[in-house]
């Protein structure tokens, strides 16, 4: 079995999953879909809401607007929920039904972008539309997560020490790509008080973060149509790109010994245990971040009709699929 760490209080920030035992090699998950917005981006909502409050950009009639594929809307919603706000999130057709139902239980607004722009994705549109939405009322507060430093200071001053402090020899990390603002402030950290720390930065195949040739992407959450402000590649020692082929399979395997992560953390898996086996790292100690889980998946990356229709009917070969009696699922 998976070797589970958890203390006593049960604090999400101290959570892991050492996946030796259903891959080829030791990586601990770094499990941040334990809180009450169910991702690691409730740590960036809260951050860059406290700056806007304390620079006096958010005001009791202000309404805060953010493009996001899912997870980013959620935490806003729920602090906008709590303090009073209203909130309007700008999504497109790839966000979770469930997610979207999650962002109107708290009452927020959820406007879904169809089309994409000319050069293909649907960041570029997401993005466009909150810019008009903006124009058209000084009311609408963006926050704009893609350039906010509070994005990448949240995980500086919180996710990176909180793995610094639970492996104090730790070699290698890996993070998945978005905004970067993970990325970035662990990254940050970890060069800035010089310890020897690897890290490697994890993207989908078909997105540009880092160059790549732009492509179709189903999967919420990792890569981007538009390189993030935030990025700062001279932090950055590795990339690994993986086909959301692979992102699946890892989710499955996952499922399969009974830990069910959202897409983001497949990503970064299959990732990971591609770097590890190409560096021959059975001695190194790594950490992956886990952005969420896998309950807003269940209509996608879970489903047998979803997967099989965008990628094919041997999506799942013999061993990543599952089998309820003589029915595969």
């Amino acid at each position: 079995m998976p070797v589970i760490s958890v203390p006593q209080d049960f604090n999400s920030e101290e959570l892991y999953v050492d996946l030796r035992s259903i891959f080829e090699h030791s990586l601990f998950l770094k499990c941040e879909g334990f809180n009450f917005a169910g991702s690691i981006k409730l740590k960036a909502a809260a951050e860059m809401v406290a700056a806007a409050e304390r620079d006096g950009i958010l005001r009791p009639q202000s309404v805060l607007v953010e493009s996001s594929s899912g997870n980013l809307g959620v935490a806003l919603s729920m602090i906008a929920a709590s303090k009073g706000y209203q909130f309007l999130c700008v999504t497109d057709s790839r966000c979770n039904l469930s997610t979207r139902r999650l962002m109107e239980a708290f009452g927020s607004q959820v406007h879904i972008i169809t089309e994409p722009d000319a050069n293909g994705g649907f960041l570029g549109a997401r993005i466009a539309h909150v810019r008009a939405l903006c124009a058209s009322d000084n009311r609408y507060v963006w926050l704009n997560q893609y350039a906010n430093p509070g994005n990448w200071r949240a995980h500086y001053h919180r996710t990176a020490p909180a793995i610094a402090a639970a492996f104090p020899l730790l070699d290698v990390l890996f993070v998945g790509a978005g905004t970067t603002g993970t990325l970035m402030g662990c990254a940050r950290y970890f060069r800035e008080r010089h310890r020897p720390v690897r890290i490697v930065a994890v993207d989908s195949v078909g997105s540009v973060t880092f160059g790549g040739t732009p492509g179709p992407r189903m999967i919420p959450g990792l890569g981007t149509s538009v390189r993030p402000p935030l990025l700062d590649e001279s932090y950055v020692d590795d990339v690994m790109h993986v086909d959301e082929v692979d992102t699946i399979r890892a989710c499955h395997r996952l499922a399969r010994k009974g830990f069910l992560f959202g897409g983001s953390t497949g990503t970064v898996v299959s990732g990971a245990m591609d770097w590890l086996a190409q560096h021959n790292a059975h001695e190194l100690t790594a950490v992956a971040i886990a952005p969420d889980l896998g309950e807003r998946y269940l209509d996608t990356v879970y489903q047998t009709n979803w997967t099989q229709d965008l990628y094919g009917e041997d999506i799942l070969d013999d061993t990543d699929r599952l089998t309820v009696g003589s029915r595969s699922i």
